[in-house]
């Protein structure tokens, strides 16, 4: 079976072919702009690949209930040119094949429990940090929906006192995206991440930030596994920082084998940052199943 994936960011829309295995057997990358622009690019793309189904994991918000009436849209983005489209539908109608659709940290999630180091666990959550953050939650065998999708890049933090930056988000400063992703590290401290490798300053502040949420999605979902990816989770030297921290906020309370040996149980990605076009590529078999 040849099945398309399409990883929609929003930098850039990640289009590959690969089969069910998750084996990829080509990829390229169209930079995300408006969809007058890039859409096309990626539909002509695809046809000429001869997929059998397509799998979309992206960018959001967006409604993934194929129950409701705006099914398979981009909804309520920050990205306005984005904002309210229908992009299942174009594809749909584009292709002629069944599209999965969900969204890019769940496509994440699902490509480790698939094909990677979460494979046959009941509960991973997986968390991406970059330009903004995201968190994609596999739970009992389902990737986690409810009454929308996860945001949980926007839980709320409680600052610490030797921070004095207020915080990126326009929506709530001081939540996990407005404190700690790419475009707050570079405003609170006037250089990119990549730039800042030796600051220790830097990274445990970051650490403690990332360690607060994590220690609330564990106290909230009881994950097996919380693999951590995105530009940010590059610097390496984030991992026993976070772990540190994790352990000093949890105090304790919270006895398992996964929390003894934190270097198993908080994790980079698996997949040579391959996770998310893989797991459309099982957003794709699984449309096609339906």
């Amino acid at each position: 079976m040849r099945l398309g994936a399409l990883e929609a960011g929003g930098t850039k829309m990640v289009c590959a072919v690969g089969d069910e295995t998750g084996k990829i057997f080509e990829q390229i990358s169209i930079p995300t702009v408006t969809p007058q622009e890039t859409i096309p690019q990626m539909i002509e793309y695809f046809k000429k690949t001869q997929i059998d189904a397509l799998g979309i994991g992206c960018f959001g918000p967006i409604d993934p209930e194929r129950n409701s009436d705006t099914y398979g849209y981009i909804t309520s983005t920050p990205k306005l040119a984005w904002r309210n489209y229908n992009i299942v539908g174009v594809f749909e109608e584009a292709l002629a094949c069944p599209v999965g659709f969900d969204t890019d940290v769940n496509g994440s999630v699902l490509g480790e429990v698939t094909f990677g180091q979460a494979k046959g666990k009941n509960c991973v959550v997986y968390v991406t940090i970059g330009t903004g953050v995201g968190a994609g939650v596999f739970i009992e065998g389902k990737l986690l929906h409810g009454m929308l999708h996860p945001e949980a890049g926007h839980v709320l933090i409680q600052k610490r006192s030797d921070d004095q930056y207020r915080g990126k988000c326009p929506y709530h400063k001081n939540c996990l995206e407005g404190l700690a992703a790419g475009p707050a590290i570079e405003e609170r401290w006037g250089q990119r991440a990549a730039a800042l490798k030796e600051r220790e300053e830097v990274w445990d502040l970051e650490g403690y930030y990332i360690a607060q949420a994590l220690s609330g999605y564990i106290l909230t979902l009881s994950p097996e596994m919380i693999i951590l990816g995105g530009g940010v989770m590059h610097q390496e030297q984030l991992f026993p920082i976070i772990r540190n921290y994790v352990k000093e906020i949890l105090n304790g309370y919270i006895k398992t084998k996964e929390l003894e040996h934190m270097e198993n149980y908080i994790v980079p990605a698996s997949l040579k940052d391959n996770q998310g076009i893989m797991g459309c590529l099982e957003l794709a078999r699984r449309a096609a199943e339906l």
